[in-house]
């Protein structure tokens, strides 16, 4: 009789790691589960698990450690960041007035009789003050991007937006003897999109392959709707390409420039749905859009 004794007693204790185990399954995706909700939303509620083991208790008391951590250097990160676009917009806009005043009085000034010399100086403070106008126009841009949600989407042609901004800047790039290779699809991409964050993307994306090209330029849209621009770019390096679309970020050659066209294009494009990304092979710089 001893053996059937035995027998039940282990099959009861086999019955028990079972129910054990099952409730440490529980407790354990309910642990998941939780985690998984609380990285994807701001609250204060802790994790809470139905199983009375102490171990399970303890690791979810400890995971609640870390989380309010974890929330408290997310407030903190939010709101710098919070704080940077408005000094940055402030200061655009604080700057923006004197700018505005010192570029009439320079017309002023050009309408009066000046030595060769006069005329020399005056040609460079006006050369630095425009320069200047643009970056604090470009900071201003940002900080508006930054701070607006809502676009306004219409049925727009990728091929016609496109031509349009190659054809603006089609005099600039006669001065510096491009001749960009276009290739376009026949029919119509059509895409619903904002006018005039297109606008802006494919004007910034243009603006730094003009500005940093060695004079060469490839546009390239398919009828899935990916562009690509592409053009020779010796003195790059991977690093620098792959920090392109950080905000502020400018590669040596590009010290006047505020460093946020790119950037401005990465959030435009992402805000309509779309991804933007840049390649480096063989000294040839991509930046290939979908949308």
């Amino acid at each position: 009789m001893f053996p059937w004794v035995l027998c039940g007693a282990l099959a009861i204790l086999v019955l028990l790691l079972v129910i054990k185990i099952f409730f440490l399954k529980k407790g354990m995706n309910e642990v998941c589960v939780s985690f998984r909700e609380h990285l994807s939303s701001d609250t204060n509620t802790q994790i809470s698990v139905s199983s009375g083991d102490r171990q399970l208790k303890k690791l979810a008391a400890e995971i609640n450690v870390q989380l309010r951590r974890l929330r408290k250097e997310r407030l903190r990160f939010e709101n710098g960041d919070r704080e940077l676009k408005e000094a940055v917009t402030n200061i655009s806009h604080d700057l923006r007035t004197p700018l505005t005043a010192i570029c009439g009085y320079l017309d002023l000034l050009k309408r009066e009789d000046k030595t060769e010399t006069a005329q020399r100086y005056l040609s460079q403070i006006e050369e630095r003050t425009g320069a200047m106008k643009a970056l604090t126009e470009e900071l201003f841009r940002y900080s508006v991007i930054r701070t607006e949600e809502d676009l306004i989407p219409e049925k727009l042609d990728l091929c016609r937006v496109l031509e349009e901004n190659l054809l603006f800047f089609y005099a600039v790039m006669q001065e510096k003897g491009m001749v960009p290779q276009i290739s376009l699809p026949e029919e119509p991409v059509w895409r619903m999109l904002d006018k005039a964050a297109l606008n802006r993307i494919f004007s910034n994306v243009i603006n730094n392959a003009v500005k940093y090209s060695d004079g060469d330029l490839t546009v390239d849209l398919t009828t899935e709707g990916a562009i690509t621009f592409s053009n020779k770019a010796k003195a790059l390096t991977s690093v620098e390409v792959g920090r392109l679309f950080d905000r502020f970020y400018t590669v040596e050659s590009g010290r006047s420039s505020t460093g946020l066209g790119l950037s401005i294009a990465k959030i435009l494009t992402e805000k309509c749905g779309g991804q933007i990304a840049a390649e480096y092979h063989e000294d040839r710089l991509s930046i290939k859009i979908q949308l």
